[in-house]
């Protein structure tokens, strides 16, 4: 493709801005192993940058008594004494343009601030409601997370060549606004490719029929067909940069491909050198699949390379049969990349499901928090200190977004559900979240040992305990990561320590029964020594999980929990506290060690599902950076019991305290505040509140939840159905003379047909590359004419009805295979002789496979006529195909080839007054072929209510028909019944209407002779008081259309 300058669909245009005019090259390093083992210090490979500074510390230490005049402060603030210090203060390393984001081999400095960056994977494309994106990322930064994954989806905001279009919900500005308000970190993802089971993995589809070299390489037509998509992201993300005060600190380059043959690294190194030269400062990132080593070093190479690892897999079928932890992280990352921090941009946060799967709420439990907490923290184990969770938000696979082997929800069963409640998931990971947060120690650790290569002065007195300690080299803190060796296993197992603390070597418990710690099952433990926490507090040891851990006010204050039942121990300097099994009250939270003094600490234990409804807000500061934790703030406090805590502000006396929330139950409010405070108000109500043990600043009240759902959300029934019949194609007359003229002869996309007289009959080839399309062959007619061959491609789970003038023949359909040929014979009668007879196919299109076949052959790659000849095949897919769809609000992937969707049927507004009054449950009147049914309905939601609502379809499953759900004009559900799982399609507001009425439409296509009986119901899945404030509805109505 010719490169030219891009538009945008509102008018706009632009120039790249000028910027850097060369990329940082990465100076190969060559991976080096270490024999030291037995040494109680960091077992590390040697790096090239110890080994020079080795020598110049050598050099030093020569010269250093003959060195005149000089003193040892002019050398080095605290001149290393030995391999240990040069080791645990490596050189930074940036890309040379910015110190606003820079790294070591530990970990990534942010504004020069260490961090743990901990990040969950989200796409606005799955949930085209700006308003709602705040209400994701409050929920991130709720659990802990500081940052967030954002795939940018190239085929949804480059829908045909020099259209650039992130205009609405494909803007980019409201996410990075959304993600700075609730303090979220962001690593932009923009492609090309995404993966993401997208449509040719994210690629624009045009792209696919119009290019002709292979993909992703660094051929000059796959260059230019991506420049003004490029030049675009670079345009709206050079001022949200962290560098220029923004919430974005690094891009990914792509994602999940190989470094060779070279044309795929110089594909990288083009898109590189692209961003560098026009001002992109941050660091590139890469996703690596596996263990591939690729783009580490030469040419392509980026900043900071990373690895993705889904150790379940994606078969949800059985929940509860595990795969083992993956166990040679730390010697991967030492073996590649050791002088850089160690990286998952992707890990497994749940799974997809594929179409007949057994649904996500299998997925959940497949991925659940014990999963969470073997596996994330065998992470922590490996030093990972990057990770991002795949998905902690999955959203909706709405219009033609989906590759074939998904269905409509992607809820993936994340710590997030599709319908934006929060699983127990979530739960799990705020309580990891939180201690990541709390715990500046972890953020910087070297790995010692593990039960295999044996921990120096450490006794495990269970094999089956697999122990792994990391430990920060500054503090000397110490963290014994636990897990069965078995990580499988549910069996329980007990098990004892003796490590080397501060206090000398000791044995962890010392008064639990026994001198043991249990692990029921699958579990994980982190067993801290020599944790410090708050201005001038330590934790000697503790058995306990920590939940939080940091100052308050002026005091100290660590919160820790457990399951009453396992028993816990812990020692602040040498008191030891112990809670045998059992002993500790379930469902409560107490006071352990009470400050006497504002400089003692304040010491909190309870149970762990208490400790899950606690909430620890970051109290905005002040600055750009106002609402990130570290950067604008330090100051938080605790809050317990509410479903959700978005936000937390104290007055500029102290006084006052004022909460933001969700609430689904009538709960008590817990607090840990600066003991300033006095008033509390929770969404803008004051609640009373008193102390709590005579501690100041422990307080509790009562939070009421008064909301009666069936009383004040009235959820309507649906009915007052209007119906049309929608395959007026093939009816006598029909007149698709302006249709496209299917008559190509040759095409790019890599299967060639198989069958046929030389004629290309892919839908993309003719500007249909998405959702259902139709095909129609004329021929002469014969008493020879009495049968066709047709290989249909629609991609894996499609289906395709075929007919002969009005006469229905078959419907074809496969699960397993993308394809299918087939003998269609002529009913007797329905050949006209002597006259145009025609072949009407209506095929799904399930989306274009991802790499690397995007290139996908969807229509009919086969034809032949059982005596005679095609004259003319006509096609059509969406109104305007990819270059001229009217719908530009809603986007390129909304409609498909549907008279009814032509026509806008599904539109708000259009008029049905002329319609036949029919109920979607009566089925279509005149057997296979398609139908629309159209209704509206009333909503009125109480503006300070989150009610989450979805469609379900109700009547008994494995009827033989597909459906489409239009919701006021958005295709929110593609219905398979004989395929299944998904029979329940959320909808959030936004899309619905919660303050005024409502239009859903519902394509019904019948596959075979038996009669169907869809019955559609609106349901309330559940509801909270307070939310996220407004939000604004954009559905645009019907306006007249020249429908072809």
């Amino acid at each position: 493709m010719a490169s030219q300058k891009p538009s945008y669909v509102d008018g706009r245009s632009y120039e790249p801005l000028p910027g850097y005019k060369s990329y940082r090259e990465h100076a190969q390093v060559a991976p080096q192993t270490s024999s030291i083992r037995e040494r109680p210090m960091p077992s590390r490979s040697y790096r090239n940058w110890a080994l020079s500074a080795l020598v110049s510390l050598a050099l030093v230490l020569v010269t250093w008594p003959a060195t005149l005049g000089t003193k040892a402060s002019d050398i080095a603030p605290n001149p290393p004494t030995n391999l240990a210090a040069v080791l645990s203060n490596p050189p930074r390393q940036s890309t040379n343009l910015t110190t606003a984001v820079q790294w070591d081999n530990y970990s990534l400095f942010l504004n020069d601030q260490r961090i743990f960056l901990h990040s969950g994977e989200f796409h606005t494309f799955r949930l085209p409601v700006p308003d709602l994106w705040l209400d994701i990322f409050q929920k991130m930064s709720a659990a802990g997370l500081n940052g967030a994954s954002i795939y940018i989806h190239w085929g949804l905001t480059n829908p045909a060549p020099g259209v650039i279009d992130f205009n609405d919900w494909r803007a980019l500005q409201p996410m990075f606004d959304a993600a700075k308000q609730a303090g979220i970190w962001i690593v932009l993802r923009p492609g090309q490719y995404i993966n993401a089971e997208t449509t040719a993995g994210g690629i624009a589809l045009w792209s696919t029929s119009l290019t002709v070299s292979e993909l992703r390489t660094n051929a000059s037509d796959i260059e230019a067909s991506w420049q003004q998509y490029v030049d675009a992201i670079i345009d709206m993300t050079l001022e949200n940069q962290i560098s220029n005060g923004g919430p974005v600190i690094a891009i990914q380059i792509d994602n999940e491909y190989s470094q060779q043959p070279i044309a795929r690294a110089e594909y990288f190194a083009q898109l590189e050198a692209k961003y560098r030269a026009s001002g992109i400062v941050i660091p590139f990132t890469y996703n690596d699949p596996g263990e591939g080593a690729n783009f580490i070093n030469g040419t392509g190479a980026v900043d900071i390379y990373g690895l993705d690892s889904y150790p379940q897999n994606f078969d949800c079928s059985n929940p509860a049969v595990w795969s083992s932890v993956t166990t040679n992280y730390h010697d991967y990352h030492e073996s590649v990349n050791p002088s850089e921090p160690f990286y998952m941009p992707e890990f497994q946060g749940g799974s997809f499901d594929p179409w007949g799967g057994p649904g996500y709420d299998a997925c959940e439990v497949l991925t659940g928090p014990d999963f969470q907490d073997v596996f994330y923290k065998w992470n922590w184990a490996s030093n990972v200190k990057l990770i991002s969770y795949y998905m902690l938000y999955g959203g909706t696979n709405w219009g033609g977004i989906a590759e074939p082997g998904v269905y409509t929800s992607y809820d993936y069963g994340a710590s997030i559900r599709e319908s934006r409640s929060l699983s127990p998931k979530f739960d799990e990971l705020k309580r990891q979240g939180l201690f990541l947060r709390s715990s500046p120690e972890f953020r910087k650790t070297d790995w010692i040992g593990d039960s295999t290569t044996g921990i120096p002065g450490v006794t495990i007195s269970n094999a089956n305990a697999f122990v792994t300690l990391l430990k920060n080299p500054d503090s000397g803190a110490g963290f014994f990561i636990v897990r069965q060796a078995n990580s499988s296993s549910t069996a329980t197992i007990s098990f004892s320590l003796t490590v080397p603390t501060s206090m000398g070597t000791i044995r962890i418990p010392q008064q639990l029964p026994g001198n043991t710690i249990s692990l029921f099952g699958r579990q994980s433990r982190v067993i801290v020594t020599d944790y410090s926490f708050g201005q001038s507090s330590k934790l000697t040891y503790s058995t306990a999980r920590i939940f939080f851990a940091g100052t308050i006010g002026s005091r100290d204050v660590i919160m820790l929990y457990g399951d009453p039942s396992e028993g816990t121990e812990f020692a602040i300097d040498s008191s030891v506290i112990s809670f045998p099994p059992n002993s500790f009250k379930a469902n409560s939270i107490q006071p352990v060690v009470k400050p006497k003094t504002q400089q003692d600490p304040l010491l909190i234990y309870a149970d762990a599902s208490v400790a899950s409804t606690f909430f620890a807000p970051v109290i905005p500061g002040k600055g750009q950076f106002s609402s990130y934790w570290q950067f604008g703030s330090n100051t938080t406090i605790l809050v317990g019991g509410p479903n959700l805590v978005r936000n937390a502000s104290i007055s500029a006396d102290g006084r006052t305290l004022s909460l933001r929330g969700d609430l689904n139950a009538s709960t008590a409010l817990t607090l840990l505040v600066p003991t300033s405070v006095s008033a509390v108000d929770w969404n803008g109500q004051s609640v009373h509140v008193s102390e709590v043990d005579g501690i100041p600043g422990f307080l509790q009240g009562q939070l009421v939840f008064s909301l009666n759902a069936a009383k004040d959300i009235k959820i309507p029934s649906l009915t007052g159905w209007k119906f049309q019949d929608s395959l007026p194609e093939v009816q006598a007359g029909f007149d698709d003379s302006k249709w496209v003229t299917a008559d190509h002869t040759t095409t790019n996309i890599t299967q060639k047909p198989s069958l046929g007289d030389g004629r290309v009959l892919y839908g993309c080839d003719y500007g249909f590359c998405e959702n259902t399309v139709l095909w129609r062959g004329h021929f002469n007619g014969t008493s020879s004419t009495t049968s066709a061959t047709l290989t249909i491609n629609g991609g894996t789970n499609f289906a395709a009805s075929v007919f002969i003038n009005s006469h229905f023949i078959n419907t074809t359909s496969s699960s397993t295979s993308e394809q299918t040929t087939a003998l269609y014979v002529f009913p007797s009668g329905s050949v006209k002789l002597g006259q145009d007879n025609v072949i009407t196919v209506i095929q799904d299109h399930m989306g274009n496979d991802e790499d690397p076949t995007e290139r996908s052959p969807r229509g009919i790659p086969g034809f032949a006529l059982t005596g005679g000849n095609f004259t003319t095949w006509k096609v059509q897919g969406k109104l305007g195909g990819y270059t001229d769809f009217p719908d530009k609000l809603r986007g390129v992937l909304n409609e498909g080839g549907l008279f009814g969707e032509r026509a806008g049927w599904h539109l708000p507004g259009f008029s049905t007054s002329s319609w036949t009054t029919r109920a979607p449950s009566q089925g279509l009147p005149n057997g296979p072929g398609v139908g629309f049914f159209v209704t509206t309905f009333e909503l009125s939601v109480p503006a300070s209510v989150d009610a989450m609502m979805s469609f379900e379809f109700t009547e008994a499953s494995g009827q033989a028909y597909r459906a489409l759900l239009f919701v006021n004009g958005w295709q929110y559900g593609k219905r398979v019944a004989n395929f299944g799982p998904q029979s329940k399609f959320p909808v959030p507001p936004g899309i619905l209407n919660y303050s005024g009425k409502n239009t859903v439409a519902l394509a019904v296509w019948q596959l075979t002779t038996a009669a169907v009986s869809p019955n559609l119901e609106l349901v309330l899945d559940g509801a909270v008081q307070g939310g996220v404030g407004a939000v604004a509805v954009n559905n645009p109505g019907w306006t007249e259309r020249n429908v072809v």
